[in-house]
């Protein structure tokens, strides 16, 4: 095997949730790029058929898979709508995520709820469908968006840290019941990333601040960085790595 079909992943079909936009837009057209066929989810039809669009015109092959993660009904549809146009996922990106921000007493139980639906149990269904298919053709790669708080807490984000710590034991959970049938299981946990999503703690100078500060590469990241790993997960050379979380976190984690 020579360099260049290691890393190979030209004629698979990616499934990337959440990237119509932010993380998961980034990783997939860093993977469409690398040569796969990018399904491009999110909830609002219009921005999903925007990105797509745009991904074609880029001369990458792209389709919708519009559909809410948070619904097992929605997700069982788009699968067995996906069997029966012939297409078949062989690498999953599990990315759709929200954040919440309050202390916890003052946190609703709906809004813990919503967040952990959208970040964990999410993966979980999503992972459980795609595997279902999987299995039985004996290869697969599912990569599942962790975070810095996968490993470390924060205050006033309890539900997405207790969310991102429980993607790091599913991702295990998978690869300890799915390793056997040639499918890998891993994660990638991003640092403080320049998205929408952090767009207030970006402008907010005490924060960049302490960002900067606490990162031995004395930045934020960006979107774009985190294409390495997932085209290294996605592909053959990552063929015997499984339950692992790869931080893509400028060193933070690192240091005290």
């Amino acid at each position: 095997m020579n360099m260049q079909s290691l890393f190979e992943i030209k004629g698979r079909t990616a499934l990337v949730t959440g990237s119509s936009r932010g993380l998961g837009r980034a990783m997939a057209e860093g993977l469409a790029e690398a040569g796969a066929r990018i399904l491009i989810n999110g909830t609002d039809p219009v921005r999903v058929a925007k990105t797509v669009q745009e991904l074609r015109s880029a001369g990458y092959a792209a389709e919708a898979a519009s559909f809410n993660v948070t619904s097992e009904e929605e997700i069982k549809a788009a699968f067995a709508a996906l069997d029966q146009a012939g297409i078949a996922v062989d690498i999953l990106v599990n990315n759709a995520g929200i954040q919440y921000r309050k202390p916890i007493v003052e946190l609703d139980t709906a809004d813990w709820q919503r967040v952990i639906d959208t970040n964990l149990t999410s993966a979980f269904m999503i992972g459980r469908e795609a595997a279902k298919r999987m299995i039985p053709r004996g290869h697969g790669k599912i990569v599942n968006i962790g975070s810095l708080t996968s490993e470390l807490a924060r205050a006033t984000v309890a539900p997405y840290t207790v969310a991102k710590g429980g993607i790091k034991m599913l991702t295990r959970a998978m690869a300890a019941e799915w390793a056997q049938y040639g499918i890998q299981a891993n994660a990638i946990g991003p640092g403080y990333m320049l998205t929408d999503m952090n767009q207030a703690l970006i402008e907010n100078a005490e924060f960049d601040a302490w960002v900067k500060g606490r990162t031995p590469s004395k930045r934020w990241g960006k979107p774009e960085e985190l294409i390495g790993a997932a085209v290294f997960l996605s592909s053959g050379a990552s063929d015997y790595i499984n339950g692992q979380i790869i931080y893509v976190d400028g060193g933070m984690l690192a240091v005290l």
